[in-house]
């Protein structure tokens, strides 16, 4: 069914035709988190950095809070990983004191413990600056056209859809939203929090969807939304101006699209239109988000890559690249190529 959902969103390049495997191998598929900070070496909080083969973020994540012999909720990290990977990422661990452990001792199966640190304050949800990837795809169609579509991604960006990691396993987690907000109860807060994540990410990727069909994806439109390169700084535009038009182009600014919730659309005019007829399609995601408690926000709507790199042995690709917090590794690969992971097979 992810698959279902993620083709009725539109292509900016066009679907592509060239083909290829991802994740034959665990290591074709290596993350690499970035925070925007240094632990600072004192503090209640102990910071540890780890290397996990084939197993998910929360796995961890209790496995460590039983190690130390702490609640579950004492023990955080930044974002969820891909278990089908080799990532390495930071976790912290609420640990107040000043003793010294021995993580040589950790023994969680396909985790490496590489270095930790003590800091003030717990690592949250959303507190890295983001991910470098690196990617294998292997049997790859046609080298010279992949090669072209990589670097016309690198000039235009691809569209910032949430990628399939949102909807859940065979896209369940947007099925579940609709009946939750039918009214069926579902206890289990985070699991509550991901349904209501796939919804909103639904009506977001339709929205962009929705621009590029209308060809409004790299085209301001009156009464738009922009978000300051680097920032989330957010800004009407009344009058789309000649000035405003090389800013988007040059990736000073980006345009917007709502993140559905309580509240009024910030936009207005022909870009309120363009949202409000998407949403029009959408009544119960919209109600059932608001009546849930989210708020009104935004999202850019163009994903710029950074650090990219491609080179290739025989019919073997490798991608390197960097992508800002929130953003998804397969959302540049489904602009790239028609690939087909292996992970879903096994």
């Amino acid at each position: 069914m992810t698959d279902d959902i993620m083709s009725s969103f539109s292509y900016l390049q066009g679907k592509p035709q060239v083909s290829a495997l991802l994740r034959s191998q665990m290591a074709d598929f290596k993350v690499y988190e970035i925070l925007p900070f240094s632990p600072s070496g004192e503090g209640e909080h102990l910071f540890i950095y780890l290397r996990k083969i084939g197993t998910n973020t929360d796995f961890v994540a209790k496995a460590l809070a039983k190690y130390f012999h702490v609640k579950d909720a004492l023990v955080s990290y930044a974002g969820l990983k891909d278990r089908f990977a080799i990532t390495e990422q930071w976790f912290s661990v609420h640990l107040p004191g000043n003793q010294v452990f021995d993580l040589s001792k950790v023994m969680i199966e396909g985790v490496e413990i590489l270095q930790s640190k003590r800091h003030h304050k717990k690592l949250r949800i959303g507190a890295l600056l983001g991910n470098r990837f690196e990617l294998v795809l292997r049997e790859v169609s046609d080298i010279d056209e992949i090669t072209q579509r990589w670097q016309q991604i690198l000039q235009t960006g691809v569209p910032n859809y949430f990628g399939e990691q949102r909807f859940g396993i065979e896209g369940g987690n947007l099925p579940k939203a609709l009946a939750l907000f039918a009214g069926k109860k579902i206890k289990n807060k985070k699991k509550r929090g991901l349904y209501l994540s796939a919804a909103r990410s639904y009506l977001f990727n339709q929205i962009v969807s929705k621009r590029i069909n209308d060809h409004f994806f790299n085209q301001l439109l009156k009464g738009d939304v922009c978000m300051l390169a680097g920032s989330q700084s957010v800004f009407k535009v009344p009058e789309v101006t000649s000035e405003l038009a090389q800013r988007l182009n040059e990736g000073d600014i980006d345009i917007t699209a709502t993140m559905w919730g309580a509240g009024e659309l910030m936009t207005t005019a022909d870009a309120f239109a363009l949202e409000h007829n998407v949403a029009q399609q959408y009544q119960n995601i919209c109600e059932g988000l608001a009546r849930f408690g989210l708020k009104q926000e935004r999202r850019k709507i163009r994903l710029t890559i950074t650090q990219g790199k491609l080179s290739f042995d025989n019919n073997v690709v490798k991608l390197n690249f960097f992508l800002p917090a929130g953003c998804y590794a397969t959302t540049v690969l489904r602009e790239l190529v028609h690939y087909q992971d292996m992970t879903e097979r096994a």
